[in-house]
């Protein structure tokens, strides 16, 4: 059975409105890209994992000596979650994502020829990857546009730009975005907005007062920062 997203309809409008909103985001955050560090599909997909409940830049910390140390999936494969465990100790939950890392490395090696899988389905089958986690890899490992990666910028950049209202539920916010956006600019999208909510329009203390994207499609009920 498939795992892929029927996508749901938008109005012309409010497509409209959100390629407009995309345009803006592209002038102002021109470098925005995937700032997990990694250089392969098995690295990112194992950054990725760690980054659950974690930030990119703890991560990005910890991986330089993981990956030197170990430099395939078939090297992670062949130890024990304890043997990484010193590697990314920095990381929140470190335990369990040892864990994570080490038996997904093993159904990669022995199920899928020791490639990380190209497809949502298979992505889903290895321990410690949920959709969100599929959906960075598929973007900015394969170039796959299956789905839009819904993170805690996202779930509120959503709510505060007026592109869903459905407020703490990523599985509905990316049905939202997945309607309103064109499917080759997902991948894209996740990028634009995560830049905008980490560096600008915050959870807290937020700095986009002046920020053009938020003067312009800012819904000032939602967000102090669009007043």
């Amino acid at each position: 059975m498939s795992t892929s997203k029927p996508q749901p309809k938008a109005s012309p409008k409010d497509r409209a409105r959100a390629m407009r909103l995309y345009k803006a985001l592209e002038k102002a955050w021109p470098e925005a890209t995937c700032e997990l560090n990694a250089v392969s599909p098995h690295e990112l997909l194992i950054a990725t994992i760690l980054s659950a409940q974690s930030t990119d830049v703890a991560v990005n910390a910890a991986t330089p000596a993981l990956f030197d140390a170990f430099k395939t999936p078939a090297e992670f494969a062949a130890v024990e979650p304890e043997d990484i465990q010193p590697y990314i100790a920095t990381i929140g939950l470190y335990r369990n994502k040892s864990k994570a890392v080490v038996e997904s490395m093993r159904r990669i090696v022995n199920e899928y020829g020791g490639e990380v899988p190209a497809t949502m389905e298979d992505l889903l089958t290895l321990r410690g990857v949920a959709r969100k986690t599929a959906n960075v890899v598929l973007g900015n490992a394969f170039g796959i546009n299956e789905g839009v990666v819904v993170d805690t910028h996202v779930m509120r950049l959503a709510w505060r730009l007026g592109l869903s209202d459905h407020e703490g539920s990523a599985a509905k916010i990316e049905r939202d975005l997945m309607a309103l956006f064109p499917k080759p600019r997902w991948t894209m999208l996740s990028h634009l907005l995560v830049f905008h909510g980490r560096y600008a329009c915050k959870a807290r203390n937020c700095v986009c007062g002046g920020h053009p994207v938020c003067k312009q499609y800012g819904i000032a009920s939602r967000c102090s920062c669009a007043k």
